[in-house]
């Protein structure tokens, strides 16, 4: 039986090998790192990136001559202190907490972006962020989203049912788990215009991977 793990406790336990994984594992991550950096705003500015781990979209903006500052929102301890190793040079402000508690401010970024860590959020959980986040970006501001998208209604529906048998069956009180739970590219489109992004369009996509592009109105 597979045993829940919480969130954060998964991604420590796992930060030794955890960008040879992505980069090997992960269908497309290879491209869609690149993909998604090319898509922010290179600044001078402030770029806010959710659940950011070790950082691989942000080394990939870097890389490509982004310049904007970074405040990044993650669980693990562990993944922020190999992100600040891995770009000790960089203007990064990095924050150990749940990006759904943490505060983001009023109009404060130029661009948002999250890359394979909102799959695991209901509906209306992922409805209040997004609301939270479109407040939080200046008008005109993008939020870039690369992540994992069920291939139906009817699979969405499975792994949340899965989920909640599998913490009835483990006795575990609410709280963040790690066991994916995608919304469908339909669903997530839905919840960001719900939440007032004005513009929101899927761009790309390796297998059931795909890259979404949302703004704020000017």
């Amino acid at each position: 039986m597979e045993i829940l793990e919480g969130m954060a406790a998964f991604f420590e336990r796992r930060l030794e090998d955890y960008d040879s994984h992505m980069l090997r594992d992960i269908e497309g991550a290879a491209e869609f790192y690149r993909f998604t950096a090319s898509l922010l705003p290179k600044g001078p500015g402030l770029l806010l990136d959710l659940g950011c781990g070790t950082g691989l979209e942000l080394e990939e903006y870097f890389r490509q001559g982004g310049g904007a500052g970074i405040v990044g929102v993650d669980l693990s301890e562990g993944m922020l202190s190999e992100l600040k190793r891995k770009l000790p040079d960089r203007d990064l402000k990095l924050i150990a907490g749940s990006y759904f508690d943490v505060p983001l401010g009023q109009e404060r970024f130029d661009g948002a972006v999250s890359v394979e860590s909102l799959h695991h959020f209901t509906y209306e959980e992922k409805l209040g962020l997004y609301k939270k986040l479109l407040a939080a970006l200046k008008p005109g501001g993008c939020f870039v989203l690369t992540d994992y998208f069920a291939e139906s209604p009817e699979h969405e529906k499975f792994y949340f049912a899965e989920l909640a048998r599998m913490k009835g069956e483990q006795g575990l009180p609410e709280g963040f788990y790690h066991y994916d739970t995608p919304l469908t590219v339909e669903h997530e489109t839905q919840a960001l215009l719900e939440a007032g992004f004005t513009e929101v369009e899927r761009l790309n996509g390796w297998e059931a991977n795909h890259t979404i592009i949302a703004r704020k109105k000017l």
